[in-house]
């Protein structure tokens, strides 16, 4: 069994210089995991909130507490932004142990990213419910090379959005005839990312790694944008290493797709561009913990961890 978990960065709202704060891509993304390794992956990210919040190791913080507490990717870009040498550091040695903690742990990204013209009304919705459906088909194709099932956890939005934007999985699903996704074990369904602390990561793989990059790769001359701050690019600095984590598969000769796509639809600059970065980058602190006895003694455990040294339009990353 895989778990396969979703966030998204961005709206789709119209882009313009009157709306410095309009956001010049929208991504929807994630990453997958074997379910066995899923406790580990969740105790190692637990002692990564702590080594990076020192307060969380505290006696008396109660485990639920920690795992509420979320690092959002948000904040990861205001450090890449506004923040000094030291808060830059901190924030590629999180970005760079949360790497690891994925490479560690087998996991695999997949991601749809919009690059969205100027001044153009973009249809949100389909933008989102298409990219569900490619990102289910594609985790398809991954679990059935491993003759393996899965569940794909969607970060829930509203009532109505999340009802229309697993139906038409749940028709390919469920319709009439040979089911087309029958390795999903279901519909996608919806979890929150204080209580789900997958969600907590694929939000710092979409927000805090995907979105600004892809900002600063396919909007760089949007110089009035907030988001194509020359900051963000520091996130390019980890593309390289994300991208070894893609699952691609070829469906015709020289014709591959699945990991992260790109549909640019200012400049129709490839996928790959997003991951050509060659500068340096900051050194992995990846992080290990031992399996605690019991659920209520995952905060304590976690507390010190011991360093170790397109279909269509779309552009596949190569």
């Amino acid at each position: 069994m895989y778990l396969c978990y979703v966030d998204e960065a961005g709206n789709g709202q119209v882009v313009k210089p009157e709306k410095p704060d309009s956001q010049p891509v929208m991504v929807i993304g994630g990453f997958t995991v074997p379910e066995h390794r899923l406790k580990s992956l969740v105790w190692n990210f637990i002692a990564l909130k702590k080594k990076y919040e020192p307060s969380l190791a505290k006696d008396g913080v109660h485990p639920i507490d920690v795992i509420r507490h979320e690092l959002k990717g948000d904040t990861i870009r205001r450090k890449m932004r506004h923040g000094g040498r030291n808060q830059l550091r901190t924030a590629h040695r999180i970005l760079a142990d949360l790497l690891s903690l994925l490479e560690q742990h087998d996991c695999k990204v997949l991601a749809r990213i919009w690059a969205l013209k100027e001044n153009v009304v973009n249809d949100t919705e389909t933008m989102y419910l298409s990219s569900v459906r490619s990102m289910c088909e594609n985790f398809e194709h991954f679990l059935a090379e491993r003759d393996g099932s899965g569940v794909v956890v969607l970060d829930s939005r509203s009532y109505v959005k999340n009802l229309k934007n697993v139906d038409c999985v749940t028709t390919e699903k469920f319709r009439n005839g040979a089911d087309r996704l029958p390795h999903l074990a279901e519909s996608p369904v919806f979890g929150h990312s204080d209580t789900h602390v997958g969600l907590q990561i694929a939000d710092l793989v979409v927000s805090a790694i995907l979105f600004p990059a892809a900002c600063t790769t396919y909007a760089d001359d949007l110089t009035w944008n907030i988001h194509c701050h020359p900051g963000h690019g520091a996130a390019r600095e980890h593309c390289p290493r994300l991208g070894e984590l893609q699952h691609r598969y070829e469906v015709r000769p020289e014709k591959w797709t699945g990991g992260v796509v790109v549909a640019d639809h200012r400049r129709q600059l490839p996928g790959s561009k997003l991951f050509d970065y060659a500068g340096p980058t900051q050194p992995s602190t990846p992080v290990r913990i031992p399996a605690p006895a019991a659920a209520l003694d995952l905060a304590p455990a976690a507390a010190f961890p011991e360093p170790l040294a397109s279909e269509g339009e779309q552009q596949p990353v190569i």
